[in-house]
Parts: structure tokens; sequence; C-alpha cells
């Protein structure tokens, strides 16, 4: 998706040019979380910047306007009931009276003045008849005075109005109602916002808590899922009813799951999942930057296999397709949909089919074709296997061998703690993808940092620090250290990345590249949660008294300069190295290098665009400053002095 690098982050304006002919509009305050008396509704519009709102509850509390027919907002001004308590505030716009269809307006990034009105420009080019603030976390949504200016039509949607740059994402439930499980879904509407607002995507939908480990964090993660298939932005492959948002929460880079995504890209891995970066709203409230990502599930665009039938029982219909998760988790999974394998005890989720459609007979067949894999393993201590023969018959390890790279090159601690498998339909080989959940990789984790210092002498999932499902490390053993034969496919899949692209380098580009298209999200996203110099989840034990952002993105660009040469050193790179196998290195797949051309667009930091053009043959003239410069695909900042 081509996306501006950076827009406005809505900072607070002392003075906003009003739109042509736009007046104060004449409205009626409402609430239904108010408290009568000194601090209803009525104290919103009153005229008076000393009295004030304030909600009967602490989070998801607002304060509407009703302008009696619709407007196109161009400026709002309001008065904070305090100092402290508006910061990250969203005005929002609807039509209907309970902001069921809610977008967003405006968002407050500074702290403004008691006792005086702070303007606020709007450029929603859509009429909305209702505006509420919403108050940040625990802020009881207390608010002095709001006054919305306007002209009276129903204006139309060429340009919404985002967050950032960034995609947003907006969430609005039914009594707006909080995801509280992973269980139950909370009925609502779906709304995403991108291409700079000129794309919108709103349709009825669901909303609920995802994750293990990270449902537990004060950010939550989500899953949403649409009522109908839907390709939730123009550049998403699939078209399809589920989506997650990530919540990235002790990752303080927010990227390290598109780099490891990236490295399987370079491993030309059959699947990658999508991903982009956005803002989420829930009811009002701003939650934080995200990485919306595919639900990982059957789609001819996701795990391409056949979508099994109640039916599919016997023949060729019962051979698959199954998609399956070694799954340290298993057995806390509905009973009949895992089983525990019998030679090497691991815990195996079947996901597709699905648990309501799920019958015993492909249960039993999923189950005894996994267990006649393991039985295929040869028991010598070292063996060369025969390509085509034994255990290849029915498994692929080149799957196999990408996966377990991009968890070393992510130090993914947690590589085997889960799995993913898949099988086709008259395919007897059983393949291993896609990678998933890095969080805790690039050196954040406490459990095994610094990684460089495992990884001089072992594959980090080969060491003891790791952790794996069941007996999944003497799995892998089988596979990636006891067979000869797989160590040369490793030597070759590791060399063939190397020597089309996959340098320290190129990662460390990445870093750049995605720090400065969240560079506007981020800062919102860390003043939401204000956790840079805090230790949380499984973060390495070093001060992080002075950490950040800029920092934590460092870190894992010294990460990539340390370790990468302990893993060509373990996968065997050779500079020298001629591709076996040339048909394999496909130009058009893999890593992306940078576009060639001479048109590039430039941003100061504030946003704003000060150049578009041929820059070989018109050098533009920059004040002194910070600038982000984009030429075709690649991003970086520069300096001028």
């Amino acid at each position: 998706m081509k996306l501006p690098l950076l827009v406005t982050l809505t900072l607070m304006a002392a003075a906003v040019t009003p739109a042509a002919g736009a007046t104060k509009i004449n409205a009626t305050p409402y609430t239904t979380l108010g408290i009568s008396g000194s601090h209803g509704a009525e104290m919103l519009s009153d005229g008076d910047l000393k009295t004030y709102f304030r909600a009967s509850r602490a989070n998801y509390a607002w304060c509407g306007l009703d302008l009696g027919d619709r407007y196109v907002v161009t400026s709002l001004k309001f008065a904070p009931a305090s100092i402290l308590t508006h910061v990250l505030g969203m005005f929002e716009g609807a039509d209907n009276r309970d902001f069921s269809d809610a977008i967003p307006l405006q968002i407050i990034t500074g702290n403004a003045q008691t006792g005086k009105l702070t303007e606020l420009a709007v450029t929603c080019s859509r009429g909305v008849r209702y505006v509420r603030y919403v108050g940040p976390a625990d802020s009881y949504g207390a608010l002095a005075e709001l006054e919305v200016w306007g002209n009276k039509g129903a204006g139309d949607d060429s340009r919404l109005w985002q967050i950032t740059n960034l995609p947003t994402v907006i969430v609005n439930t039914v009594n707006a109602q909080e995801p509280y499980d992973k269980v139950n879904e909370i009925a609502g509407t779906i709304t995403v916002i991108a291409e700079n607002g000129s794309y919108i995507l709103s349709e009825p939908g669901g909303i609920r808590l995802r994750g293990n480990a990270s449902m537990g964090f004060p950010k939550k993660p989500y899953r949403l899922k649409f009522e109908k298939k839907q390709r939730i932005l123009p550049d998403a492959p699939a078209k399809a009813k589920k989506w997650t948002l990530i919540n990235n929460y002790g990752d303080k880079t927010l990227m390290r799951n598109m780099l490891a995504f990236d490295a399987a890209k370079a491993f030309k891995m059959e699947y990658v999942p999508f991903c982009q970066p956005v803002d989420v709203v829930l009811n009002g409230e701003y939650k934080g930057c995200y990485q919306l990502c595919d639900q990982i599930d059957v789609n001819k665009n996701r795990v391409n296999i056949d979508e099994m039938e109640p039916t599919d029982i016997s023949g060729d219909n019962l051979t698959g397709g199954y998609f399956f998760e070694i799954d340290a988790y298993a057995d806390q999974e509905p009973a009949g949909t895992w089983f525990t394998s019998n030679r090497y005890a691991l815990p195996i989720t079947i996901k597709s089919p699905d648990e309501d459609k799920l019958q015993p007979a492909q249960r039993n067949y999923i189950r005894n074709y996994f267990n006649s894999l393991e039985n295929e393993f040869p028991h010598e201590d070292s063996y060369t296997s025969v390509p085509g023969e034994g255990y290849h018959r029915v498994f692929d390890t080149k799957s196999f061998i990408k996966h377990m790279l991009v968890n070393e090159i992510a130090a993914n601690t947690d590589a085997y703690w889960s799995t993913y498998m898949y099988k086709h339909r008259n395919d007897p080989v059983i393949y291993t993808g896609p990678v998933w959940d890095f969080d805790l990789g690039f050196n954040n984790d406490n459990r095994t940092y610094p990684v460089q210092t495992v990884t001089r002498d072992s594959w980090l999932w080969n060491s003891n620090v790791s952790s794996a499902a069941g007996s999944m490390r003497y799995f892998a053993q089988r596979v990636l250290v006891k067979d000869r034969n797989t160590v040369q496919e490793i030597k070759d899949i590791w060399n063939r990345a190397r020597h089309n692209g996959m340098t320290t380098n190129w990662f460390q580009g990445l870093c750049d590249k995605y720090a400065a298209e969240m560079d506007a999200s981020q800062k919102l996203n860390f003043m939401r949660w204000p956790i840079l110099t805090e230790n949380v989840h499984l973060n390495p034990w070093i001060d992080y008294s002075h950490a950040t952002y800029a920092s934590e993105v460092q870190r894992v660009k010294v990460y990539f300069g340390a370790n990468m040469p302990n893993l060509d050193r373990l996968a065997g790179y050779d500079p020298d190295w001629v591709d076996p196998n040339p048909e394999e290195n496909d130009p058009d797949s893999g890593i992306m290098t940078p576009e060639v051309t001479s048109h590039c667009v430039i941003f100061a930091l504030d946003g704003r665009m000060v150049f578009s053009g041929d820059i070989d043959s018109e050098m533009p003239q920059l004040a002194p400053g910070v600038y982000i410069i984009r030429r075709g695909n690649a991003t970086r900042k520069i300096i001028v002095r």
C-alpha cells in the first residue's frame, strides 16, 4: 500500500484558520454516563470554563453534542477540566446518537491550558450530526467546554481522517461493551480508514481477546471477525472474515514480527502472514499502535489447502487438507481437537478442520499419519537420508529448515513451543509453516539474552535454554542434526538467501524504514503505554532508565551486527557458494530490493510534504532540520544543516 510516510501528528494549534463560511454550531449536550447537577452534560456548553462535565465511570466515558442536523465539522474548540486528564482524549463524529458508527475527528496530543479554549482543525469531509469527546483511560471523560464549528451539509467520504499516516482501525461495540475473554465475541461495527483518508471499509462484525500470555497485558490483543469476508486493506492478499490485532506490548520497537516475516520472505516460504502497523480505537478510546495481521487459517491466500467438510471421511477426501499445530498449550484446547503423538510425545492441536466440523475419522487419520511420520525416522545417532525415501516420503525438509532459520535469525527462544504444519489433499507430504509470534525475538528475552553468546556454539533451538512443546527439540534434532544430508540442505538454503541480499545491512535498513513509518504512531503509543523505561514481560535485564524508541530500535540493529556472523558459521556461509539448484532462485520473489527511481517525496517531521518531484533534475532547497525522504520503496532520514 502506498502511504504518505508521515502526516501531521495533530499537535495543539494556537490559531486555526476556519473554513470559509464556517460558523459555531448551536448544539445540545447529552451523555448516558453523566453525573447530574454540577458535573452534568449541560456543563459542556454553559460558557463557563470553570465548570466541567464528569462521567460516572472512569473508562470509555464520553459527553456529546447533538448538532440538530448534519454538518461538515471544520474545527473544534475545547477547554480541559484539568491539565492532566485530557491528553489522548478523542473527538468523534457520527450519524447515530449512540455513536455506533463513530469515526475519529481529532485526538489531543499535548497539554492544553485550563480556563481557555484551545482550537483544533478538523479535515474530515463527512458530515455528522453528533460529536462527542471520549476521555482517555481513568479520566471520567472530564471536559469543561466544547464548541463545534462547521458548515451545514452531508459532505462526502472523499477524505476521512486518520490518526497518523498509518491506517486507523475503529471498533464500536454494542453498548460499548469491552472484550473480556477469547471465547465470547462482542458484536459491533469494524471500520478501517487508510490511504490518507481516501479508503474506508465499515462493516458489521465482532471482536474478542486473543493470545495466551499476551492476553494478560494491560494493552490487550484482539481478534476481529467480520460477518462476511472482507479484504481489510487494499493490499491485503486474503479476503477473509478473521483478522488479528497484535499488541506488541513487550516489543518496544513494534516491528519484531514484521522483521521476522521479512526473513521468511527472503527464504521464500510458501505463505508469510500479511502484516501492517495500524492505530486502533475501541469505543472511542485510543488503544495504541498495533499490527493488523492475518488470522492464521485456511484460505487460498493464507494456508492454501482444501477446507474439509464433515462429509470428507473416506477415500481421497479424507487425506486433506489438515492444518495443525505442535502446541505447548494443546491441553487447554477442547477435548477431541488435540492429541499426543506416540514416539516423541508431541502435543498437537488440529486447527482445521474446525472444532465444529472435525469428525472422529478425520482426527484419527491425521493422528495416525503423524505417528507414521515419527516411525520413519532412523534410530541411529547419525545417518544420511536418501531424498524421496524414508521420512522424506512424508515430510518436507525444506519448509522445516526455512522455519528453523527464520526463528534463528529472530533468536526466538520459543521456536518449537508452537510450530504450525499442514498437509494437502492427495499429497503424502507434511509441510511446515507459517512462522508466527516474534515479540520476544531479536534479543528481547531475558532467558537467552544476550543470544549471541548462546549461538557461538549452537543453534538457539538446540540449546538447553530454548523451550519446546513435548519432545519437539528431539524431533528437530532427527531432521536438522542427525541427518547429514539435511546439513548440506541447510547450507544451500542459507547461502541462497544470503547471496540474494539477506545481509546485516538489509535487516538494519528495514529497522530504519519501519521506524520512520511508525514514528508518529509510536509517539502516541508510548504516551498511552509509557513503558519505554520499564522492564515488562520478559524484557532483558538491562538498564532502561534512559531508554527511548530510537534506542530500542538501535538495540535490534546492533543485534543483527553481533549475531549474523554466528549464524553464518553455524549454517555454513560461503562467499564463493554456487547455487546447485538455480531454478529455485526466482528473482521475482523473496527479498525486495529498493525500487530505482528518480522521483522522490520529502516530508518534514510534522508530516508536511515539502517536495515532490524528480530529484535528479531538481534539487529542492530545504531549511535546516530533519526530513524523511521516500524514493521508490526506499525510505531514509536526512539532516539538513
